[in-house]
């Protein structure tokens, strides 16, 4: 999957699940704050991910994702 496909799929899915306006979702923005994600959320935001994408985010590798931009930099990374 291109980068640029990923970034769009990534932005269309979670604008989606979360209600957010898609223009909100930039590459610089904070996942959590953007999403306005609480604990619970964020674990439905990995399922989500873990689900759509085939990627488990470890709990270690969590703390370092927390832009959009890093997000999809370890999606692009880790997908099989």
């Amino acid at each position: 999957m291109e980068k640029t496909e990923l970034i769009e799929k990534v932005n269309t899915i979670l604008s989606e699940e979360f209600e957010t306006d898609i223009e909100k979702l930039t590459p610089d923005a904070n996942i959590k704050k953007t999403l306005e994600l609480d604990s619970l959320s964020l674990v439905d935001m990995i399922a989500l991910i873990d689900n759509e994408f085939g990627v488990k985010i470890a709990n270690t590798d969590l703390p370092k994702i927390q832009t959009f931009q890093a997000l999809y930099d370890y999606l692009a990374e880790n997908m099989k």
